[in-house]
């Protein structure tokens, strides 16, 4: 019985998502296969739910920056650290709108929208519904990020029409709390909740080099795949440099054969969740993320920006993605 069957019970209903209960000692077994025995099996995971030449493309906007009362230890618009960057207000719908279709025109079929907030006001909420609706009124799928929810406020998004709610975990329980003190995990998971109790879809995963071991990496993927419901996107972002935060003094950028295995790993154990490579792409020469690719990542943010941080050129991830042959909205 290889790895992977070892580390899972299978639950169907209906034709519902096959169950897949893991702890960290089953995934790492999974992680430390023969690269060549560990690719294998994601690929056949990635071909048996997706088609492994498509990939999906995704558009994040910054739509209020900076001014957050977190203390993420790894984030630029934090106000508890001297990062440089500034508070903005929420922009209006019509700046919004216009940036959806430029990120359709340049080929995304996913527009995220992220506010740097605790928790959304009423007021502020109202205004972002109206931009969800106008954003798929240009046929995209929309995504936000605005922080905690309570279950009425996961509500209204749904009816203002939500396809994605992102919520990360950031990393798993036990490096938790060294990167984070003003929401618990439970905070998160507790959000990720009232989403899916709202009808919504589920982006969430994490961040790796930020000074945790593999074991928290593998706890994230972990904590994942046990919730009710894997989510429906997983985005696996490598930290970016950021001066000023305390992650800067423990960031240690993951081995990049250690990424793919994290990533294939993934794929095995959320088999028919979307695995983005998210952040970090600059950082990544072409061979590795065609690795990343073929261990079961079909999923890509473009667009030079990514809230504060830089992003491979759209001309760069559309000449890679030619030569692999893949299919996108990039061509």
């Amino acid at each position: 019985m290889d790895a992977a069957a070892q580390g899972q019970r299978e639950e169907t209903s209906n034709g519902a998502q096959v169950r897949k209960h893991w702890n960290v000692e089953k995934a790492k077994a999974l992680y430390d296969l023969p690269f060549a025995d560990l690719m294998l099996q994601a690929q056949c995971a990635h071909r048996k739910n997706f088609d492994p030449n498509h990939l999906e493309t995704a558009s994040l906007l910054s739509i209020k920056t900076g001014g957050c009362p977190e203390d993420c230890g790894y984030c630029s618009q934090s106000t508890h650290y001297e990062t440089g960057v500034k508070a903005t207000r929420l922009m209006g719908c019509a700046d919004v709108v216009a940036a959806a279709q430029r990120a359709k025109e340049s080929g995304a079929t996913r527009f995220c929208m992220a506010a740097a907030w605790r928790t959304p006001k009423d007021r502020d909420l109202d205004s972002v519904c109206d931009m969800i609706t106008a954003v798929k009124g240009l046929g995209m799928e929309t995504c936000v990020t605005l922080g905690m929810l309570t279950l009425r406020q996961a509500a209204r998004l749904a009816r203002a029409g939500l396809d994605f709610y992102n919520h990360n975990v950031d990393t798993s329980p036990e490096f938790y709390s060294k990167v984070i003190t003003t929401r618990s995990l439970q905070d998160r998971i507790d959000t990720l909740a009232h989403v899916r109790d709202a009808g919504i879809k589920i982006c969430c995963g994490g961040i790796i080099g930020m000074g945790e071991g593999v074991e928290d990496r593998l706890g994230m993927l972990v904590l994942l795949a046990n919730l009710p419901d894997h989510p429906e996107s997983v985005p696996i972002n490598l930290w970016n440099k950021i001066e000023g935060v305390p992650v800067q003094d423990t960031a240690e950028p993951p081995d990049p054969i250690a990424l793919v295995r994290l990533l294939a790993t993934a794929r095995i154990m959320m088999q028919r969740s979307v695995v983005r490579l998210s952040a970090g792409r600059q950082y990544m020469t072409d061979e590795l993320q065609a690795l990343c690719f073929l261990a079961g990542a079909n999923s890509i943010f473009i667009g030079d920006v990514l809230l504060t941080t830089k992003n491979p050129k759209v001309d760069r991830d559309a000449n890679l993605l030619a030569r692999l042959g893949i299919v996108s909205g990039l061509a």
